[in-house]
């Protein structure tokens, strides 16, 4: 069985996954339960279902270091050109074709790998067409700035819709790649 690449990452009704600043605090639903659906995205689990995690520089020094406690028994691979000080064992920072690098990974036994983000490594996978899911939860804001999911000039990429999820005004879908 092959690995899937998973793009798992929560953005404005805009578009936007940081606002200027680079700040996250607008992550969260809007509190009215009244449309949410049976299914819940059980964040746990899916964690459980991944043990690699992919992400740029400035996504791995915005993440807080409860978050990255979560990810101790994840293999972290952080698209960096300089190496940083980390008490994380598990923390490889790789410059080069990090795409060719997890794609390589995904031949390899083991789990699911989560494309954590941001931005402009998310552009990267996209361009190269290796994402198999996309599961993305929209927050219900506008910020009218901040760091786009989606940079400019990409190709067409048909997706099937999997599932569909609300939870307090977030809505997350679930798209899988076809091929």
């Amino acid at each position: 069985m092959v690995r899937k690449i998973i793009l798992n990452v929560a953005m404005s009704l805009d578009g936007f996954i940081a606002d200027e600043r680079g700040g996250f605090d607008w992550i969260k639903g809007d509190g009215d339960k009244s449309n949410d659906t049976k299914n819940v995205f059980d964040f746990s689990k899916f964690l459980s279902s991944v043990d690699t995690i992919v992400m740029g520089k400035v996504a791995f020094l915005d993440c807080p270091k409860e978050t990255l406690d979560s990810f101790k028994d994840h293999k972290i691979f952080v698209a960096s050109n300089n190496k940083f000080e980390t008490d994380y064992s598990n923390v490889q920072f790789f410059s080069g074709d990090l795409v060719n690098k997890i794609v390589d990974l995904q031949k390899m036994e083991g789990k699911n790998i989560w494309l954590f983000g941001g931005a402009n490594l998310v552009d990267q996978f996209i361009k190269a067409n290796v994402i198999d899911e996309y599961v993305i939860g929209i927050v219900p804001i506008i910020l009218g700035k901040g760091k786009s999911l989606f940079l400019e000039n990409n190709f067409m990429i048909n997706l099937h819709l999997k599932e569909t999820i609300v939870q307090e005004g977030i809505v997350i879908i679930n798209y899988s790649k076809t091929y």
